[in-house]
C-alpha cells in the first residue's frame, strides 16, 4: 500500500517546504510516500478561473489510476476529528486498495471531472485556508493518524 499526495502547482514559500520535508520524512516510516506536485503552464494559469480549474482537473487526472482510490481535500468534505480521520484511513488500507492518492486543488477548487473521479472529499476545517497552506496541515494530521494507529506518544487527548 502507498499514498499520493498530489498537488497543483509548485510550493512557494521555504517554510512551507520545510515543514513539508519534516512531515513527508515522518511519514515515510510508517509507508510508502510520494508527494507530486502537477505544474501547469504560464497560459493554463492566466486563463478564467472554470477554464483553469479544467485545465488543473485534466493535469491530475493524468496522474491518478483507474485503481486509485482518490480523496479531495476540499472545505466541502466531511470531517473528521484527528483520531476518526485514523479510523478511516485504517479502514481504507485495510480494504486492500494498492495506492491512495490524496488530492490538494488549485486556488479555485476542483473541477468537475476532478469531483466525478473522485471516491471521498475530506474537509481540514469548514474555514478556508490557502491552497499551500493546507499542504502542511494535512501532512500533519496523516503524520498524526499513523502515530495514532500505532499508539505513539505524538497525539494527545
Amino acid at each position: 500500500m502507498e499514498i499520493l499526495f498530489l498537488l497543483i502547482g509548485q510550493t512557494s514559500e521555504d517554510y512551507l517546504k520545510q515543514g513539508m520535508e519534516i512531515y513527508q520524512s515522518r511519514i515515510r516510516h510508517y509507508i510508502k510516500f510520494d508527494v507530486k506536485e502537477v505544474r501547469l503552464n504560464k497560459k493554463e494559469l492566466k486563463k478564467d478561473p472554470e477554464e483553469q480549474k479544467k485545465a488543473e482537473g485534466s493535469a491530475l487526472l493524468k496522474q491518478i489510476k483507474t485503481t486509485d482510490f482518490v480523496i479531495l481535500l476540499d472545505e466541502h468534505g466531511q470531517e473528521y476529528t484527528s483520531k476518526k480521520f485514523a479510523a478511516f484511513l485504517q479502514k481504507k488500507m485495510n480494504a486492500g486498495k494498492k495506492r491512495i492518492v490524496f488530492v490538494v486543488g488549485g486556488a479555485y477548487g476542483f473541477d468537475k471531472q476532478i469531483t466525478e473521479r473522485a471516491n471521498a472529499e475530506i474537509a481540514l476545517s469548514r474555514m478556508t485556508f490557502p491552497h499551500q497552506l493546507i499542504r502542511l496541515l494535512f501532512l500533519e494530521q496523516l503524520y498524526r493518524a499513523f502515530t495514532i494507529l500505532k499508539g505513539e506518544p505524538y497525539h494527545n487527548e
